[in-house]
């Protein structure tokens, strides 16, 4: 059986009429993204002194640059449920860099994030300056993830995890692993802390791979760009938010990442 991760996409040819597009899409998005970080940047100095690790004001601008390029790119959206209003932190299943945007056009979030991306040109400035947790996927690292974690979560930031550990192809979910939620599970956390489960599911434009939007293995990001931006029609993603769940209620992470898994996948075509 062939590894799905090894697949790839049939190349995707661009003429002239998808540059335009690449052109007036591409040009619109930069705008509003870097337009918006310039700003965010600005606010932060003042933001910053006034109330420290915590962020009242800065995330609405995260959540307004990502509904406009959403709107920019011409991807439908839609959601079912709500996002929670009580402490906590939100899982979901990942299968693309576009989830950094559908998931922040609809609530305002603090994404947890490998170390590695932190270097990314582009996506790394971004991702500081937005608030980003970066963790190392080393071992001995976990104590101090887990303090930081806590740190975040005690401010009132809303983190939102990917369980997975890795983005697909939007075509499956891979089984969550439970170390991340070991962090909702210290100095009492677990008492005030709700985790709520969210599902994407991406619908690819009519006649297009359905893996379209999936972004994974050693695919190059910019080649990915150009294709969703030259794309003459888009689909459309699906954001299901699910009934929060208590994380006092389970023994452990091992229970609470099943359950939270179970949830992602319910909402998810088999």
């Amino acid at each position: 059986m062939t590894d799905w991760r090894a697949e790839r996409m049939a190349p995707v040819h661009i003429g002239w009429a998808g540059w335009l597009r690449v052109l007036l899409r591409g040009g619109a998005m930069g705008a509003v993204i870097y337009g918006g970080l310039l700003l965010l940047l600005a606010l932060r100095l003042i933001e910053a002194p006034l109330c420290g690790v915590r962020r009242p004001v800065t995330p609405w601008i995260t959540q307004g640059v990502c509904r406009l390029s959403v709107a920019i790119l011409g991807l439908g959206y839609r959601t079912r449920g709500r996002p929670m209003q009580v402490p906590g932190a939100v899982v979901a299943n990942h299968a693309s860099w576009l989830d950094i945007f559908t998931l922040n056009a609809s609530q305002r979030i603090y994404f947890v994030s490998k170390s590695e991306v932190a270097g990314w040109p582009g996506i790394g400035w971004l991702a500081r300056a937005t608030g980003t947790v970066f963790i190392n996927r080393k071992g001995s690292e976990a104590k101090v993830q887990q303090r930081l974690f806590e740190e975040r979560l005690r401010a009132g930031h809303r983190l939102l995890f990917f369980p997975e550990g890795t983005s697909t192809d939007t075509l499956r979910i891979l089984p969550f692993k439970s170390t991340l939620f070991a962090a909702f599970f210290g100095h009492g956390l677990e008492h005030v802390l709700h985790i709520q489960p969210v599902t994407l599911r991406y619908v690819a434009p009519e006649g297009e791979d359905p893996r379209f939007y999936g972004w994974w293995g050693d695919m190059d990001f910019g080649s990915h760009l150009l294709t969703l931006l030259a794309a003459p029609r888009h689909g459309r993603v699906e954001v299901t938010f699910h009934p929060p769940v208590p994380a006092d209620g389970f023994h452990g992470r091992k229970g609470l990442a099943a359950r939270c898994e179970a949830q992602v996948r319910s909402a998810f075509p088999v």
